[in-house]
């Protein structure tokens, strides 16, 4: 009996325990944190952006060029006595030689640059130079006008066998066998009425 009378007291001890913990729920220690929209202040540095404006290379290099050309030729293309002219397809150059270091100047630019670079035009315009060994004896002044850059660049070959034929006769004899001295007449042939070309006709239907 007396052992009964103690396990009841001690559960209703343990009774009262929980309920006075129960009595504070909220009693829970919090630990104070910083504020998360607090940001620490940073440092910037000013940077100050100067920008300059380079005009393009190609137009003072074309005005170098033409007062070039003005003192390599006074008085102009036609003032000159070396001079000859080529054509070919719809293309005329007019070419002045002077005795320099091998130089080609087509429209007050580089002959590289006018003509792209494409290596087979460039050699072309050579031929008659390289022909007779003056490659590095003369310097090419050339207006060009008309038709396209392969056109062009043939009209300046024919024009540079003529005009060294001013500088001796004796030079007719190789222009010559090398064909440099003939104008080339071919021309595109007209488109034809009922014709898709100059010669292509449509399929023809029997029926």
């Amino acid at each position: 009996m007396a052992a009964s009378l103690s396990s009841l007291t001690a559960s209703f001890s343990s009774l009262s325990f929980s309920s006075y913990i129960s009595h504070k729920p909220n009693a829970l220690s919090l630990v104070r944190t910083e504020s998360p929209t607090r940001v620490s202040k940073l440092k910037f540095t000013s940077l100050a952006v100067t920008a300059t404006v380079i005009d393009s290379p190609a137009e003072p290099e074309t005005a170098d060029l033409r007062k070039y050309v003005k003192t390599r030729l006074p008085g102009g293309f036609a003032a000159q006595t070396i001079t000859g002219t080529g054509r070919r397809k719809s293309a005329i150059a007019r070419v002045v030689l002077q005795e320099g270091t091998g130089k080609f100047i087509i429209n007050y630019r580089d002959a590289k640059e006018y003509l792209q670079g494409n290596p087979l035009w460039l050699q072309y315009i050579k031929v008659p130079l390289i022909t007779l060994g003056y490659e590095n004896s003369y310097d090419v002044f050339v207006k060009a006008e008309g038709g396209g850059l392969s056109g062009q660049a043939q009209a300046i070959t024919l024009g540079i066998a003529r005009a060294l034929l001013k500088v001796s006769e004796d030079h007719r004899k190789p222009l010559r066998q090398e064909g440099l001295l003939t104008r080339d007449s071919r021309v595109v042939e007209r488109k034809k009425v009922g014709l898709k070309k100059a010669r292509k006709a449509p399929q023809y239907s029997k029926r």
